[in-house]
């Protein structure tokens, strides 16, 4: 079957959006790994669906899966590539400048900007509460918060903060993202016994009470250029860790997000996102099953 795709990026964190307001597809885990393989398929960080909402409170549904064939509960350079295709693919009025969009982390509200020709520009996502309890997270560590616990590995004893953005982080606070060991300790800390779900692993700089850097492993992806819900947690961190005010800028190698925490708990997300191309990929019907 001939498959239509949009191929769209946020901060260089890439994504394969494919449209399926019928709800024929449901892609199999290694039809997936095949379309995000950089070499033999199209390429990408992950792949996602547009689908009709499910839930009353919202628009549209972003169903999501990583690069490995698994699906996450929520992607932030992803929904905001969601939005622009929302927004520039007319599924949505021509005057509207807020959308509502169901994930498996929930329903997630946003507004956004639009340039002269009516495309989006920039949004802003309210990525929710997060969430701190270790069982919420998930993690198995002692203590009502993990706030800079140590965490035994077969590297030594790792000092992380873990919480949920609607999918688990563990921030590590390092003296220079350049040289920290990001593919050494990422798939150790993804895979910790300690996370059941696995998990994204930040690496984090402090820059000023305003400013972070950042790397980020993701979870069943890798090293990935820039992580919405990894800058969303890392701000959280700096701020319960007392390193950073609520409002921060963080910088990663795709480029800088602004993250907000705001007084009623509830974390802002703003950032661009962009439309590279469009295509048509042929895939095995046994790849897929509607």
């Amino acid at each position: 079957m001939l498959l239509e795709f949009t191929k769209m990026h946020g901060l260089g964190n890439d994504f394969i959006v494919i449209e399926d307001l019928a709800e024929e597809l449901d892609f199999a885990p290694e039809a997936v790994v095949w379309l995000c393989d950089r070499n033999f398929g199209i390429g990408a960080d992950g792949l996602i669906l547009v689908r009709p909402a499910t839930d009353s409170e919202a628009h549209f549904l972003m169903m999501y899966y990583n690069a490995d064939g698994s699906t996450a509960e929520m992607c932030g350079n992803g929904i905001r590539c969601f939005a622009k295709y929302l927004v520039d693919h007319k599924l949505l009025p021509a005057q509207a400048s807020t959308a509502r969009v169901q994930t498996l982390g929930g329903v997630k509200s946003m507004t956004f900007t639009r340039d002269e020709a009516g495309l989006m520009d920039e949004a802003t996502v309210d990525m929710g509460v997060p969430m701190l309890a270790p069982a919420q997270v998930p993690v198995d560590l002692p203590g009502e918060r993990v706030v800079d616990a140590p965490l035994d590995t077969e590297e030594g004893t790792l000092n992380i903060t873990a919480l949920s953005m609607g999918n688990p982080h563990a921030v590590l606070w390092v003296d220079d993202v350049e040289t920290a060991p990001v593919h050494v300790l990422g798939p150790l800390i993804e895979t910790h016994s300690s996370f059941p779900a696995k998990t994204n692993v930040e690496f984090a700089q402090f820059l000023s009470v305003r400013h972070i850097r950042l790397r980020v492993w993701e979870r069943g992806v890798g090293e990935t250029l820039a992580c919405g819900t990894g800058a969303c947690a890392t701000a959280v961190a700096g701020a319960l860790s007392g390193r950073t005010n609520r409002e921060v800028t963080v910088e990663l190698p795709g480029g800088d997000l602004r993250i907000l925490w705001d007084d009623d708990d509830r974390v802002l997300m703003t950032g661009p996102a962009v439309e590279v191309f469009c295509g048509v990929v042929a895939i095995d019907d046994e790849d897929t099953a509607s």
